[in-house]
C-alpha cells in the first residue's frame, strides 16, 4: 500500500506502451522545493510501492543536503539482462515519450539500477531537453553517475561516522552488498584509505578472503567470468551469509530490504552504511540502535550520486562534483549524528527532523 500523507506522493502515473510492450512507473512525491529529482531502476519486479518509497526517499534527500530538488523515482517493469541493446533503448524512448508533458517541470530523471548513461542520453534525446536528466554522457554534456559520485559519498559519511564511533578505518574490516556502479565504487574509494574488504557480492554469491580483497582483481574477474564469486584466493559464501561476518562495517549497496527480522540479530558489525535505497526498515534500524550499531541512513549515505546529478543541471564540472560531495556529505552526516547522540534517537530519525524542517 502506497502512504500518502501532508507531503505527498503527488502523482502516481502508470504508463503502457503497446508497441514495445513498455510498462512503467513514476512516482512524483513532492515539489515544494524544485522538479522531483530522481532516476528510473528497470527491474521484473519494480512496484508502485517500491517506486513510492524510494521517491519519497529522495524528497528526503534533496531536503537533507539542501538543494533545490524534490523527490520523484521512475520505474521500468522490465528484465534488463534479457533485452538487447536496441529493445532496450526502445523502451526507454517509449517511457521518455509518456512522461514528455511533465519533463523537466516536474521531473528529471537519472539512472537507478540497471539503467546507465546511454540511456539517459536516449531519454533526453527523446523529450528534446538535455535537462529531462542527469548522468548523461560526457559526449552529451552529461556527468556520468559511472565516474562513482554515489560511492565517493559513501565513503565520505563513513569517514565521518567512523572519527564518530573512534573506529580507525586503517585497521577496519569491510563487507560490501553488491558489486554494480555503487559498490565498485565504494571499494574502490575504501581501498585507497586502506581499508580491508574481506567480503563483497553480486546475484551469483559472495566470496570471502580474511587477508583482503584487490579492487583490480575484482574488476577483471568479473567482467571475465561475469561474477566475483570466481575471485581467487578466496572462498564462497552464499548471500546471506555476507551480513552475519564478523567485521566492523557493513554496506548493503545494491537490494531493497536485505536487512530482515531473520538476520538482523547475526549482524555484528560496528557501523553500516547504507549505500543502497531501503535496504532495511527504520523498526529494524532502531533495534540496531539499540545495539549500539551505527546506522547511516541511505538518503544520507547515498546522496552523492544526486549532487552530482545538481552539478550536471547547473552546468558544472567533474571536479566541482567531488569537492561539492565531500562538503555536503560530510557536515550533514555530522549534522545528523550529533543530532541522534544529543536528542538519543536514531540517526535515521535525526536526519528526517532535519530534512522535515528544510522542507517547511
Amino acid at each position: 500500500m502506497v502512504k500518502y500523507d501532508e507531503i505527498g506522493p503527488e502523482k502516481i502515473i502508470q504508463v503502457y506502451d503497446p508497441k514495445t510492450g513498455m510498462k512503467g512507473i513514476l512516482v512524483i512525491d513532492n515539489t515544494k522545493r524544485g522538479p522531483g529529482k530522481g532516476g528510473i531502476r528497470m527491474t521484473p519486479d519494480v512496484s508502485i510501492e517500491e517506486v513510492s518509497r524510494l521517491a519519497r526517499a529522495m524528497t528526503y534527500k534533496t531536503a537533507l543536503i539542501d538543494l533545490p530538488f524534490g523527490g520523484a523515482k521512475g520505474g521500468i517493469i522490465a528484465d534488463a539482462k534479457l533485452l538487447s541493446p536496441e529493445k532496450k533503448e526502445e523502451i526507454v524512448r517509449a517511457y521518455a515519450r509518456a512522461l514528455k508533458s511533465l519533463v523537466p517541470t516536474e521531473y528529471i530523471s537519472a539512472p537507478d539500477m540497471y539503467t546507465d548513461s546511454k540511456d539517459m542520453d536516449n531519454f533526453a534525446d527523446e523529450i528534446g531537453n538535455k535537462k529531462a536528466c542527469t548522468g548523461k554522457s560526457k559526449e552529451k554534456g552529461g556527468i556520468p553517475h559511472e565516474l562513482g559520485s554515489t560511492g565517493f559519498g559513501v565513503v565520505e559519511s563513513i569517514k565521518v561516522a567512523a572519527d564518530y564511533i573512534n573506529l580507525d578505518l586503517k585497521n577496519a574490516t569491510v563487507a560490501i552488498e553488491g558489486f554494480g556502479e555503487v559498490g565498485k565504487a565504494v571499494c574502490k574509494f575504501l581501498l585507497e584509505l586502506g581499508v580491508k574488504i574481506i567480503a563483497i557480492s553480486d546475484s551469483k554469491g559472495c566470496i570471502y578472503n580474511e587477508s583482503g580483497l584487490d579492487y583490480e582483481k575484482l574488476q577483471e574477474i568479473k567482467r571475465k567470468t561475469g561474477s566475483v564469486i570466481n575471485y581467487r584466493p578466496g572462498k564462497f559464501l552464499a548471500n546471506e551469509k555476507l551480513f552475519e561476518l564478523d567485521i566492523d562495517i557493513l554496506i548493503p549497496g545494491a537490494r531493497p530490504n536485505v536487512i530482515t527480522k531473520e538476520n538482523v540479530d547475526k549482524i555484528k558489525a560496528k557501523l553500516i552504511a547504507e549505500a543502497a535505497n531501503i535496504p532495511t526498515t527504520p523498526e529494524l534500524e532502531e533495534k540496531l540502535y539499540k545495539k549500539e550499531i551505527l546506522v547511516i541512513p541511505d538518503f544520507l549515505c547515498n546522496a552523492g550520486g544526486v549532487i552530482s546529478s545538481y552539478v550536471e543541471y547547473i552546468g558544472g564540472t567533474e571536479k566541482e562534483v567531488f569537492e561539492l560531495i565531500r562538503k555536503k556529505i560530510s557536515e550533514n552526516t555530522k549534522l545528523v549524528l550529533e543530532k541522534s547522540g544529543k536528542e538519543n534517537i536514531t540517526p535515521r530519525q535525526a536526519a528526517l527532523k532535519i530534512a522535515k524542517e528544510r522542507l517547511e
